[in-house]
C-alpha cells in the first residue's frame, strides 16, 4: 500500500469507527427509550382499565346488593342475582361471570355452554390455570388477573385483564374483564414509531458520515495533488541541480586538465624534442635538457594524482577515513597556510564505506568554505565515534569572521556548499548543526556508523 493510501485510510477509518460507535449508541439509546415509553404507555392504559373494571364491578355489586344483603340464601334469590348480573354488558365483549369455590361456572352470558361445568383445572394457551388464578386473586383481595381467554366476538384467544371479588356468604366469585388488544396495538404502534425514528436517525448519520468521508477524500485528493506538484517541482529542481553540479565538476576537471596536465605535457614534449635535437648535434646540454623533461614528467604525474585524489581519495580505500582526513588536513595546511589542529578518536573499522566518503566530502566542503570566506588563522577538526550508540561525529571550528546563516538564501548562489553538506547528512539520516558569530564558525555533523539500505541505494 502506498503512503498516500495509508494516510487516506488512517484519516477515514477513525471517522468510520467513530460513526459506527455513534450509530451503536444511538440505536441502543433509542431502543431503550422506546421500551421505556412502551412500558409507560402500557402501565398507563392498564391503570385506566383497572379503574374502569373496578367501576363496573362496584356498579354490579350495588345492583345486586338489595338481594344479597336481604339475608335470604335460598335458590330463588340466587337465581335473581344471577339473572340481574347476566343482563349487564358493556361493549361488544363486556360481560360478568360467576364461579363457585370449586370452580364450577354459575353464569356466563356469552358462552352458555360453560354454565354448570367445573373449569377448575382449565389452562389458557400460556399454561395459566385461569379459574385457580382468578380465585386466588379474589380471596387475596388484589382482584386483578391477566390471562388469555377465547374472545366471543372472534372466537380467537386474546389477552384479557379481569377484576374479581368474593361474595363470601354464598362462596361465589364475581368478576368481569376487558380484552387488551388495544394495549397491544398501542405498544406495537410505539415500537413501530421508535423503529421508524431509529431508521431515520441512521439514515441521517449515514448521510453525515458520507459527506464527511467525501470531504476527507476530497481534502486528501487536493493535498495529494498539491504535494505531488510540490514533489515534482522539487524533483525537477534537484535534477536540474544535479545536472548543473555535473557540468560544474566536468568544467573543473576539464580546466584542471587543460591548465595543468595539458600544459605540463606540452612542455614535456618540447623538452624531449629539444633534448633529441641536442643529442643529434652532440650538444653537451642534451643531458640537462632531458633531466628537466623528466622533472616536469614527475610534476605531471603528481598533478594526475592530485586530481584523482580530489575525485576520490585513494587513502579512503587503503588506510581508511582517519588517514585520508590526515592527508587532506596536511594538504590544506600547506596550501592555505592556516594552522590546523586535527584530533582523531575514531576506530575506522566502525564505518561503512559510504559513511566514510560522506564525512570526507563534508570536511572537504567545510575546509573549502573556510579557505574562501572565513579569513581564519586557526582551524580545529575533531573526529570521534562510539560503539555503544553507533554514531560518528565530525567537529569543525574556525576563528574567522563568521557570517549570518539566515542571509545565505537571500544571496544569489550563496550557501551552496552548506546546502550540499546538509543534504548529504539528511541522506544518511544524521544530524547537522551550524553556529556562527563574529568569533568564528562551528560545524557539527553526526552520522550513523552503518548506512541504512535506503541511503546506500
Amino acid at each position: 500500500m502506498q503512503l498516500k493510501h495509508k494516510i487516506a485510510a488512517l484519516s477515514i477509518l477513525p471517522l468510520l469507527l467513530a460513526v459506527a460507535v455513534v450509530c451503536a449508541l444511538v440505536l441502543f439509546q433509542n431502543q431503550r427509550l422506546g421500551e421505556q415509553q412502551a412500558k409507560l404507555i402500557e402501565s398507563s392504559i392498564l391503570a385506566s382499565k383497572q379503574a374502569e373494571l373496578k367501576n363496573y364491578v362496584e356498579m354490579a355489586l350495588s345492583t345486586v346488593a338489595p338481594l344479597y344483603n336481604s339475608g335470604s340464601d335460598d335458590e330463588q334469590t340466587k337465581r335473581k342475582v344471577l339473572a340481574a348480573l347476566g343482563r349487564f354488558s358493556f361493549g361488544s365483549d363486556g360481560y360478568f361471570f360467576v364461579y363457585d369455590r370449586s370452580g364450577r361456572n354459575l353464569m356466563h352470558p356469552r358462552q352458555r355452554e360453560l354454565v354448570g361445568k367445573n373449569l377448575w383445572n382449565m389452562s389458557d394457551p400460556n399454561g395459566v390455570k385461569v379459574i385457580q388464578a382468578l380465585m386466588h386473586s379474589a380471596e387475596s383481595g388484589s382482584g386483578f388477573q391477566r390471562y388469555a381467554w377465547q374472545k366471543p366476538s372472534t372466537g380467537q384467544f386474546a389477552d384479557k385483564l379481569a377484576y374479581v371479588v368474593m361474595l363470601d356468604r354464598w362462596g361465589w366469585m364475581l368478576g368481569t374483564g376487558i380484552y387488551l388488544e388495544d394495549v397491544d396495538l398501542a405498544i406495537q404502534q410505539v415500537r413501530k414509531e421508535v423503529a421508524s425514528g431509529i431508521h431515520t436517525t441512521m439514515l441521517a448519520i449515514a448521510g453525515v458520515a458520507l459527506v464527511a468521508v467525501l470531504l476527507v477524500f476530497a481534502s486528501g485528493l487536493t493535498l495529494n495533488v498539491s504535494e505531488r506538484r510540490l514533489a515534482d517541482r522539487k524533483l525537477q529542481l534537484l535534477t536540474q541541480r544535479i545536472v548543473t553540479l555535473q557540468d560544474e565538476e566536468r568544467t573543473r576537471v576539464s580546466r584542471e586538465l587543460h591548465d595543468g596536465i595539458s600544459q605540463l605535457l606540452v612542455s614535456i614534449k618540447f623538452q624531449f624534442e629539444l633534448a633529441s635535437h641536442e643529442l643529434a648535434r652532440g650538444s653537451p646540454k642534451a643531458l640537462a635538457t632531458l633531466d628537466a623533461g623528466v622533472e616536469r614528467l614527475a610534476a605531471a604525474i603528481g598533478e594526475v594524482r592530485r586530481i584523482s585524489h580530489d575525485l576520490h581519495p585513494s587513502l579512503l580505500d587503503t588506510l581508511g577515513l582517519p588517514s585520508a582526513i590526515g592527508q587532506l588536513v596536511a594538504e590544506f595546511e600547506q596550501r592555505s597556510g592556516l594552522n590546523v589542529r586535527y584530533n582523531n578518536a575514531l576506530d575506522d573499522d566502525l564505518l561503512d564505506d559510504s559513511v566514510a566518503v560522506a564525512l570526507f566530502r563534508v570536511l572537504q566542503e567545510a575546509l573549502t568554505n573556510i579557505e574562501r570566506h572565513a579569513t581564519a588563522s586557526l582551524v580545529q577538526i575533531g573526529l570521534t565515534g562510539s560503539v555503544s550508540d553507533a554514531l560518528v561525529r565530525l567537529h569543525v571550528r574556525d576563528d574567522g569572521v563568521g557570517f549570518n546563516p539566515r542571509r545565505l538564501d537571500s544571496i544569489k548562489g550563496g550557501g551552496i556548499g552548506l546546502r550540499n553538506i546538509r543534504e548529504r547528512v539528511e541522506h544518511f539520516g544524521g544530524r547537522f548543526s551550524l553556529a556562527s558569530s563574529a568569533d568564528g564558525t562551528q560545524l557539527d555533523v553526526t552520522l550513523p556508523v552503518r548506512a541504512s539500505p535506503q541511503a546506500t541505494l
